[in-house]
């Protein structure tokens, strides 16, 4: 394994403590598998000659199912399970942008979002975008993404 894969490991772990709160998505191989049939451009891989130094994941779904976690209805692990491959997705979730700390702020989890978000939009007509804050930079990054696509932005109430 190499050095960048088990530190984006524990990145994630210690970020995110899914193995500790049920109601996050826990990603594994089934998961991912799940997540490519909803689209190919749900997840994201910036690597470079020592592994992944950004994994993004996106979530499309539609705007009932949004309303219904924005609202505090559904879970994330919900709100992906109710999530079905061929829905007419109208929507994304921002799920999660993580990047190694040597390597933030250089534009990379922008671009990267960017790339797969016009993906979705070319196979699905995206009204909007949402995402749960974790983090200050998370939350700048979510704004600065929804001003580049034009699209309107809802936060979950959380954190």
């Amino acid at each position: 394994m190499s050095d960048n894969l088990k530190r984006m490991l524990q990145l994630v772990t210690e970020f995110f403590d899914v193995r500790n709160d049920p109601d996050q998505l826990n990603v594994d191989d089934e998961v991912m598998e799940q997540l490519h049939q909803l689209h190919p451009a749900t997840m994201s891989q910036v690597a470079n000659e020592d592994g992944p130094i950004l994994w993004l994941l996106l979530i499309p779904t539609t705007d009932k199912i949004m309303k219904r976690f924005l609202a505090e209805e559904l879970s994330e692990k919900q709100l992906f399970d109710e999530t079905e491959p061929g829905m007419a997705y109208d929507t994304i979730y921002l799920c999660s942008a993580s990047v190694l700390p040597e390597f933030r702020r250089q534009g990379l989890a922008k671009r990267t979002c960017l790339e797969a978000i016009n993906s979705i939009r070319k196979d699905h007509a995206i009204k909007s975008l949402f995402y749960w804050p974790f983090s200050a930079d998370g939350k700048l990054l979510a704004e600065a993404i929804a001003k580049e696509v034009g699209l309107p932005l809802f936060e979950h109430p959380a954190h």
